[in-house]
């Protein structure tokens, strides 16, 4: 594992490639403030890319933090080649790019402390990811489990068109799942969405569907956990989500389900809290504390 780098000035961005496993790579920004308080991985959402967190990690440098953003191998900025022949799945961006981006920021700032904010599928990753407890604190943001029997209404009644005819059918023909043209998800590698899916239809997700050793992982997670979720999510239902942390039995694990009206808004949903509208009703007075605080 090793990274290609050069040393930033504070308040700068520095793009940077780092070597995950055999033939693996992915491309971090680095946002770093000096003498971090804390430095904060900021993993995302399945389908979406590093940039749409950036407004958020500048958020996090300006109050003292470092901030990491990353594109998960195959996807934006850490895809060579073409998605049909890009052959990793979930698993793998915990057990390679997750776990090398936490010994990379371990070696980079061996004296600060180590936090995660998980978007959804980056949430999840803290199951499957080797070295999690290295870490001393995790924030996971609109994250659950993905069963579509229990996703919310609105995703619930095109969840079956995606999982038995849409997605099979254009991964079998294309070679990859095109979602960016079909304004669903994102385009991912194979892989990927054919192990989604199958975690989707299985009641106990991805712990139902590849059985004890993924339980045990999860259980064996010992770092304190907040869950951030917003009760207009249109895709994860509070069932969802308390499904999916139920995993986290090693840990204590604190859930709020958040309102958009308590913090004055009127819709944050599933996508929403990283844009910059939501500085001070999220960033500040929701997400802020619970990370530095």
């Amino acid at each position: 594992m090793s990274a290609h780098t050069q040393m930033p000035q504070p308040g700068e961005r520095l793009e940077m490639r780092l070597e995950t496993g055999d033939n693996r790579h992915i491309t971090l920004r680095l946002f770093e403030a000096p003498h971090p308080r804390a430095v904060v991985i900021v993993a995302g959402a399945m389908g979406v890319g590093q940039h749409c967190y950036e407004k958020f990690a500048r958020f996090l440098q300006a109050n003292g933090a470092t901030a990491i953003t990353f594109d998960y191998f195959g996807t934006g900025a850490s895809l060579d080649g073409h998605l049909r022949d890009c052959p990793t799945d979930i698993i793998d961006w915990g057990r390679f790019d997750a776990h090398a981006l936490i010994e990379f920021a371990r070696a980079r700032y061996p004296d600060a402390d180590l936090r995660w904010v998980g978007h959804s599928v980056g949430g999840q990753l803290l199951g499957m990811t080797p070295n999690i407890n290295q870490l001393e604190r995790a924030v996971t943001v609109a994250c659950g489990s993905g069963y579509w029997r229990e996703n919310s209404p609105p995703t619930k009644r095109v969840a079956w068109l995606l999982w038995y005819g849409l997605g099979p059918a254009l991964v079998a023909t294309l070679g990859y799942f095109p979602g960016t043209r079909l304004n669903m998800v994102g385009d991912l590698p194979p892989n990927v969405m054919r192990q989604w899916r199958r975690w989707c239809l299985n009641p106990d997700y991805a712990v139902g569907a590849e059985g004890a050793t993924m339980a045990d992982q999860f259980a064996g997670v010992r770092v304190p956990i907040t869950g951030v979720a917003f009760t207009d999510d249109e895709m994860m239902s509070r069932r969802n989500v308390e499904s999916l942390h139920g995993f986290f039995r090693g840990t204590a694990v604190d859930l709020q389900h958040i309102a958009p009206q308590a913090v004055g808004e009127q819709r944050i949903g599933h996508l929403g809290w990283f844009r910059e509208r939501y500085r001070d009703a999220l960033w500040q007075d929701v997400l802020l504390p619970r990370l530095l605080g």
